[in-house]
């Protein structure tokens, strides 16, 4: 029961910080991202789909690499029992998910082998690439399976949400490879 209050406490205070912080440093961060991006396009570590995500509640906005990008974008969509698929980003139009969250629901589901990476959004992250989320474990559960855990996963956040003490974590949750900020890439002690 400490472990849950724990992150309650943690999921509070670092949503603080990240509603903040993310006005002013949301242009260099989504810059970061893009760079970084880039430089893999270029060595060719992407050649399928870039799985995003549609922001809420101050997270990077990263919607506008949909346009700017020459790559398949997908997005997630949350679904009933806490599980998380992946679908093309095309033109037609979204659906709200289970957390009425917009997604392609009417495109077909991505299998994890056709997916190069994927950018999630996050409250915290510590330099063990714990994520602190907010709490449903749909990532987690995602990522527990070999094929998606295969995927390198970067968490986009300012750099004010990261934690130099480990982040309170569960025997379920699953590191990140890292992390991008503002100030750039970095790679998780994993």
């Amino acid at each position: 029961m400490i472990q849950r209050n724990s992150k309650q406490i943690q999921r509070k205070n670092f949503r603080k910080i990240r509603t903040q912080v993310m006005p002013k440093v949301e242009e260099k961060i989504i810059k970061k991202v893009t760079k970084e991006i880039h430089k893999l396009l270029s060595i060719g570590r992407i050649k399928g789909y870039l799985g995003i995500y549609w922001p809420i509640d101050s997270e990077a906005d990263l919607r506008s690499m949909k346009e700017h990008l020459k790559l398949p974008i997908a997005l997630p969509a949350c679904r009933e029992g806490g599980n998380i698929t992946y679908h093309p980003w095309t033109n037609s139009s979204l659906r709200e998910d289970f957390h009425g969250i917009p997604a392609p629901l009417d495109q077909p589901k991505i299998d994890a082998k056709d997916i190069s990476m994927l950018l999630v959004p996050g409250l915290a992250i510590d330099r063990n690439g714990y994520r602190l989320g907010y709490g449903g474990g749909f990532f987690d559960r995602l990522r527990a399976q070999s094929n998606w855990r295969a995927i390198p996963a970067l968490v986009i956040l300012p750099k004010a949400c990261f934690s130099n003490k480990p982040l309170p974590k569960d025997s379920w949750d699953i590191p990140f490879n890292g992390w991008i900020n503002e100030d750039g890439e970095f790679r998780s002690n994993i």
